[in-house]
């Protein structure tokens, strides 16, 4: 079908806190953490910058380009900030606000698709909550939610605390899936 979610496929994902106003996944400003690339945090449009809220799905299991993606795959997330804004990855430990509600890790990206090789850190399971029809398909306009697979469990993608910008949220791991108000869930739109 036209709609359905393919590797190489650039996306928007959009979080569905606030009633859909928790902003797009973007990177914003330079990382100091080893290996990382970018900052990761959320902004109110996904064309903040050029390129700073478009990702390209890939996969992390050899599955080729066009191939359609499907629930529970292993992904990986490249930024097309500059040509390439780096993967989406865990690296370092959450806030300690941010640990109060479950949070686990900081999540920026990374120069390379595994920048802890072996470890999960760049590898992301994507889970649609449904479908139509229902025969294991992604699709644009789907909701998922994104767990990393970093030391066996690094947790779901979420928003958590406020940005440095109005209409930003920060972005980490959290152990629950969906602690508080759609924090986790991401709706993809095509780019």
């Amino acid at each position: 079908m036209a709609n359905e979610l393919k590797y190489g496929d650039k996306i928007y994902l959009q979080n569905a806190f606030n009633d859909y106003k928790g902003g797009y996944l973007d990177t914003n400003g330079h990382a100091d953490a080893s290996g990382a690339k970018y900052g990761v945090s959320t902004a109110e449009s996904p064309t903040r910058g050029q390129g700073t809220g478009t990702w390209e799905i890939l996969s992390a299991g050899g599955k080729a380009v066009g191939t359609p993606v499907i629930s529970g795959d292993l992904v990986q997330l490249r930024n097309l900030y500059g040509g390439d804004g780096g993967y989406l990855d865990t690296n370092g430990h959450a806030a300690a606000a941010q640990k109060q509600s479950g949070a686990q890790y900081d999540v920026l990206t990374s120069t390379a698709k595994e920048r802890a090789a072996g470890s999960g850190t760049g590898n992301w399971h994507i889970f649609a909550r449904a479908s139509a029809p229902s025969d294991r398909s992604v699709r644009i306009g789907d909701v998922v939610h994104l767990w990393n697979t970093y030391a066996g469990n690094g947790g779901f993608l979420e928003t958590n605390g406020n940005g440095h910008v109005a209409g930003q949220y920060k972005v980490c791991t959290n152990v629950y899936y969906n602690r508080a108000a759609d924090v986790a869930d991401w709706k993809i739109h095509r780019a």
